[in-house]
């Protein structure tokens, strides 16, 4: 018999889905089986499968050894990897993290270590913040993705009640992104707004913009606005509406001033083969119900400088 002891940032979930996160063996079928036959406890008790656990609870698992087999328990290779981070901002479970271009941010195998989730649990172990031997079933994860070749903020969660909170005011429109970009040309409108639906090709991993919802198509919203020109470029504010897959990248290409260096949108190329373009500020509009990350209400978060912003136009950033 093995049991687990429900931890803060265990706490909250379905039991069908914590058990399918602590035990991976388990199928869907036999979760149901071994909770049918009360083979799978709650403070000894039979219990369903939708049973939504708290801080303190027991689950007995009367099942056999094998089926914890793949459960590792060894994070000796976090106490190898040299962490890569630059921390804009930690506090409250959450850390604002400035991902430099080129890496990943969630390993594309495995066994990848070089990707910035990686660094961020590795960090957060090397310093003691967290204790994945204690969890049964959470990590720290990241609250939002940006491009491999792209720069900028990235979200991250320490605690499972800051990921799930911060989940819940991304849904919610209460994160408001915005990037800068250098576009290869000058945009018609000093500002605007741009509407379409884009349409992903995964086999080219490109998407294209189109005026109408055809089949598969997601709403994509930016909002710009110029900030300068010099030599035939243009740098710009971009807010993102909602967040789609290369979203900037293909409305500046189908506005006709694709992204310095985004040679797959028709940019002209760069020379370190990034393209121009940075998550730079964040700010927190959060409303309505209260939660655990309201310290964050109303605070805004930038980088302190964006090398292509200096370098190509001399231009002094104003948060």
């Amino acid at each position: 018999m093995r049991e687990y002891i429900i931890k803060e940032n265990d706490e909250n979930q379905r039991l069908d889905r914590f058990l399918s996160k602590a035990v991976p063996e388990l199928s869907s079928g036999l979760i149901q089986k071994f909770l049918r036959k009360k083979r799978i406890k709650v403070n000894g008790k039979k219990a369903d499968d939708r049973l939504r656990l708290h801080a303190g609870d027991t689950v007995s698992f009367y099942i056999p050894d094998a089926f914890f087999t793949q459960i590792p328990n060894s994070y000796a290779y976090l106490k190898e990897i040299s962490c890569k981070l630059d921390i804009l901002y930690e506090g409250e479970g959450i850390l604002l993290l400035n991902k430099a271009p080129g890496i990943l941010c969630q390993p594309n195998r495995p066994d990848d270590r070089d990707s910035l989730v990686t660094h961020l649990r590795a960090y957060l172990f090397q310093t003691g913040k967290w204790h994945p031997d204690e969890e049964a079933a959470f990590a720290p994860a990241l609250c939002n993705r940006i491009d491999r070749n792209t720069g900028g903020i990235v979200l991250a969660a320490a605690t499972a009640p800051a990921l799930r909170e911060m989940n819940r005011r991304i849904r919610a429109g209460q994160v408001k992104k915005y990037y800068l970009a250098a576009l290869c040309g000058v945009p018609a409108e000093k500002e605007g707004l741009l509407e379409g639906y884009l349409l992903k090709n995964g086999a080219a991993n490109q998407v294209t913009v189109t005026g109408s919802n055809e089949s598969g198509g997601k709403l994509a919203k930016t909002r710009y606005r110029v900030l300068a020109e010099k030599e035939g470029l243009t740098l710009v504010e971009c807010e993102l509406l909602t967040g789609r897959t290369h979203q900037i990248r293909a409305q500046m290409a189908q506005m006709g001033c694709p992204l310095l260096g985004d040679v797959k949108y028709g940019g002209a190329p760069r020379s370190d083969g990034y393209q121009a373009l940075w998550a730079y500020k964040v700010t927190f509009a959060f409303e309505g119900e209260p939660g655990p990350l309201d310290a964050l209400t109303g605070q805004s978060f930038s980088v302190p400088k964006v090398e292509f912003v200096q370098k190509l136009f001399d231009y002094t950033i104003g948060y």
